[in-house]
């Protein structure tokens, strides 16, 4: 039996003695459907909106014969396979796409992108392909109905309704107007939700990643997504996008889906990785079996015309991959890896191919965070068969840029998917703060057009008085390009986020620290860390990260570091032994806080600890 198998049926034993569910349950209930987390390939990293056939082919190709007894089965198709004349890297405008639509308002195929769709065949024949190869076939769509649909006034099949008596320009997505929301309420909602999904089962469909989804979360769609699913008798594995999800929307989540993203758009940039310490941690206590919080693809080996990466391989060092897979792995992440398969190199697929640390991603349960102390966090995880602990250390060590040790707020990637191009910030000062320290820092995609805001800075005083921090002259200040203004942008016009223009701020660029000395007694900071319209409006964007500190955040130690791991704190009060699972090496016997394994900066350990015999 293959060990993925072997991995299979143990979850499922788990689940069924759990929730006491019997046979028909167990085959309608979709978290059967993933009862592991998934694991496959996704087109978007590597060839962004315009993959096409054959490289789809190349890839499930590739996984079969080289990742398939791994665990690796999912071929995922992403975003935009029915625009006929979609270009590479960022979408084509909304009124110069050629959208590929049938006669019920459903988005099809490009023939030109994926010939085998031809005669309204759709992706039935490569859905049978992928298939053949003992592999999944999924797709990416977008949450609502075609605008083209609406305009058209498109009948919605089986019925007597037509497209343009079930939509709204409500919560229209904010970075791809392709389609407008579906109300849920209106007469003829649910059977359009329906008749896309039975066109998806009759070509096969495996997995669907429906996006624009969960931030805002829509829980209307949502609802109408898991009932179309859950009609067609098809076991379609759902992958709610982007993130982040609101936190406290765990339980509809975990009812509805089978996945879930926990962050914005991953790339292949530290400070993201870094962040994703902070929301894997948050997330943890929500894994189940069959419903994944997903921390996002992996953006490793090489791609040749994504979003931001062209003709490259990834900027993660080896150390920061090691941290990537073993967080992921620890997570229970599911792993949908975003590079080109083909071009894949050796120290790559050991990444992908290691038995032992599948099977803690897999197989191990009550995954969580375990420390967090000075840049240095651990996690644990336990081993269901036996008394065994499962640990990984990492050397997070800062961002590359500033130290995160001392944060006290992070907004996360801002960029042109962020509703509103910013996020409102407030933060409660320590007591006796006398530093206040505003960072922006690369969301991931380079420097190019990082044009960032502070808007309406403001210090709140024990005596609720308050202090405009632009009256204020800092002690330090950089910026990455330009100089940094007061009361203007960095590039010396008016302070404008997405067409709003502000009289009071600053304006900056990443990489930046502005230094200020607090008055006395301040207690609270306020602000809207957005992105100038400078940067919004070229067509590369801006991708930025907001960072606030008290404590200077430019001292980081980059050395690597000895991280002792408590063997009494995780229940081993006698002899234990280890072993190193990312080298397969039997590392010896340890008792109390003897084990203190080197980790390399932003480098990572994954252990599995044994009681000794």
């Amino acid at each position: 039996m293959k060990l993925i198998n072997v991995f299979k049926v143990f979850a499922i034993t788990i689940l069924l003695v759990a929730c006491g569910t019997s046979k028909q349950q167990k085959q309608t209930d979709f978290k059967f459907w993933a009862l592991t987390p998934p694991m496959g390939w996704n087109s978007w990293d590597c060839f962004g909106p315009s993959v096409v056939e054959d490289e789809v082919k190349a890839n499930a190709d590739y996984m079969a014969k080289h990742l398939k007894d791994y665990g690796w089965e999912y071929v995922v198709v992403d975003i935009r396979w029915y625009a006929d004349n979609q270009t590479s890297g960022h979408y084509n405008k909304y009124d110069q796409t050629d959208f590929i639509i049938d006669e019920y308002g459903r988005y099809m195929p490009s023939i030109k992108r994926f010939p085998s769709s031809v005669n309204g065949a759709g992706f039935k024949p490569l859905a049978d392909y992928i298939h053949s190869l003992g592999l999944k076939f999924g797709i990416h769509i977008m949450r609502g109905v075609p605008k083209e649909a609406v305009f058209n006034k498109m009948p919605v099949k089986g019925t007597g309704i037509t497209a343009d008596q079930i939509y709204s320009t409500e919560y229209e997505c904010t970075w791809l107007q392709d389609n407008y929301t579906v109300v849920k309420d209106k007469p003829g909602a649910q059977e359009y939700y329906n008749s896309i999904f039975d066109m998806y089962a009759s070509w096969g469909l495996d997995f669907v990643k429906v996006d624009d989804l969960s931030r805002p979360y829509h829980t209307d769609e949502i609802e109408m997504i898991r009932k179309a699913i859950d009609q067609t008798g098809r076991p379609i594995v759902l992958s709610m996008s982007p993130g982040a999800t609101p936190v406290d929307e765990h339980e509809h989540a975990t009812a509805n889906a089978n996945m879930w993203r926990t962050i914005d758009d991953f790339w292949d940039n530290w400070a993201q990785l870094n962040y994703s310490f902070e929301k894997c941690a948050e997330w943890a206590p929500y894994i189940s079996p069959g419903a994944w919080p997903d921390a996002d693809m992996l953006p490793m080996g090489k791609f040749i015309r994504g979003e931001r990466a062209t003709n490259r391989y990834t900027k993660f060092t080896k150390d920061e991959q090691y941290t990537l897979m073993t967080l992921w792995t620890m997570f229970k992440s599911p792993l949908m890896f975003g590079g080109n398969l083909p071009d894949n190199d050796e120290f790559t697929n050991m990444l992908l191919t290691n038995k032992e640390v599948l099977e803690v991603h897999s197989k191990s349960i009550n995954n969580k965070q375990w420390f967090d102390e000075d840049d240095i966090i651990g996690w644990t995880a336990d081993d269901p068969d036996s008394d065994d602990k499962f640990v990984a250390v990492f050397n997070s060590a800062g961002d590359g840029f500033v130290s995160t040790k001392s944060l006290l707020y992070r907004s996360g990637t801002v960029s042109h998917l962020t509703d509103g191009f910013g996020e409102d910030i407030d933060v409660e000062l320590p007591e006796g703060s006398t530093d206040l320290y505003l960072i922006v820092n690369d969301g991931g995609d380079g420097y190019s057009w990082d044009h960032a805001n502070w808007i309406n800075p403001t210090i709140h005083l024990d005596n609720g008085d308050k202090v405009k921090l632009t009256d204020l002259t800092w002690e330090e200040g950089f910026a990455g390009w330009g100089t940094i203004g007061v009361n203007k942008s960095v590039s010396g016009g008016q302070l404008n986020v997405k067409g709003t223009i502000y009289d009071n701020g600053i304006g900056t660029h990443s990489q930046s620290i502005i230094h200020y000395k607090l008055p006395e007694n301040s207690k609270r900071f306020t602000a809207f860390g957005g992105l100038d319209i400078v940067g919004t409006n070229d067509k590369s964007g801006s991708t930025v990260e907001f960072m606030i500190s008290t404590e200077d955040p430019k001292i980081m130690n980059e050395d690597p570091t000895a991280i002792p791991v408590d063997l009494e704190a995780l229940g081993f009060n006698g002899e234990c032994t280890i072993r190193d699972l990312w080298n397969h090496k039997d590392l010896g016997t340890y008792s109390g806080l003897d084990f203190a394994p080197t980790i390399n900066y932003h480098g990572a350990g994954l252990y599995r600890i044994s009681k000794a015999k």
